[in-house]
C-alpha cells in the first residue's frame, strides 16, 4: 500500500483538511460558551437552567442520528431557526461546525460544571464576601483554579467531535469535497471499494485520537 501516494490524493486531503477547520471553530466556542454555560448551570436554580441542563446533556443519551434528525428540522430553511439565519446551514460548512459543536459540547461542559461545584465554590464564597463582582470572581479566581478542568473538558469534546457521523451526515449532507469529513469519507471509502484509502484515514484519525489521549495523559500526571 503507497500510504504517502494515497495521503497525498485530493480526495484523502481535503476530508482532513475539513475536519481540522471544523474543530478549529467549535474548539473554540467550546472553550468559550462550554465554559460560560458550566457557570451558568452552577450559579443559580430555576427552570430554565433545569431546561439548558436537560439540552446540553441531551447528545450523551439521544441517538446521534436522531439529534441530528432535530436540529435538521430546526435549522433547515423552513426551520425556526433556520428561517431567521442570514446564512445556509444545512450542506454546508456552518452545518458541519454546528454537528461537532453540539456533539462535543456535553464532555466540555459536565467536567467543568463538576469542578465548579467542588472545592473551589468555597474559594467563590470568599471573593464575594471580599466585594468582588461575580465576574470578577469567575475570572479571577474560578476560572484560574479549574483550568485543569477546562483543558480535560476541552481535550474530550474535540475527541469526541473528531469521531462524530450521525448529526454530521444529518447536517452536513456528506457531500463529497464539500462537507465529508475525515470520519464520513471512511465510510465513503469503505462502501466505494477503496480500502487501502480507508485504512489510511483510519491511521490518520487514530493519530489524532492518540495525540488527545497522549495530552489527557500529561494533564493528569501535571
Amino acid at each position: 500500500m503507497d500510504f504517502l501516494g494515497i495521503l497525498a490524493q485530493p480526495t484523502t486531503l481535503h476530508p482532513i483538511r475539513l475536519t481540522l477547520k471544523a474543530l478549529a471553530v467549535s474548539g473554540g466556542l467550546h472553550l468559550v460558551l462550554g465554559v460560560l454555560i458550566a457557570y451558568y448551570l452552577t450559579s443559580g436554580r430555576g427552570p430554565l437552567r433545569s431546561v439548558v441542563d436537560f439540552l446540553v446533556t441531551l447528545p450523551l443519551v439521544f441517538p446521534p442520528i436522531a439529534t441530528g434528525f432535530v436540529l435538521l428540522m430546526l435549522l433547515g430553511r423552513t426551520g425556526w431557526l433556520g428561517r431567521i439565519s442570514p446564512v445556509d446551514i444545512i450542506f454546508n460548512f456552518p452545518g458541519v461546525v454546528i454537528a461537532s459543536f453540539v456533539s462535543g459540547l456535553p464532555l466540555m461542559v459536565k467536567p467543568v460544571e463538576a469542578a465548579l461545584k467542588g472545592d473551589v465554590k468555597k474559594l467563590a464564597e470568599i471573593s464575594q464576601v471580599l466585594g468582588k463582582t461575580d465576574w470578577q470572581t469567575f475570572w479571577l479566581v474560578l476560572l484560574p483554579n479549574i483550568r485543569r478542568n477546562v483543558l480535560a473538558g476541552w481535550f474530550l469534546a474535540i475527541g469526541r467531535s473528531l469521531g462524530e457521523v450521525g448529526v454530521t451526515l444529518m447536517l452536513g449532507g456528506n457531500i463529497i469535497g464539500k462537507t465529508n469529513t475525515l470520519s464520513l469519507e471512511i465510510y465513503n471509502a469503505v462502501f466505494s471499494g477503496e480500502f487501502d484509502r480507508a485504512m489510511v484515514l483510519a491511521v490518520v484519525i487514530g493519530c489524532f485520537s492518540l495525540a488527545v489521549f497522549a495530552a489527557l495523559k500529561k494533564l493528569a500526571a501535571v
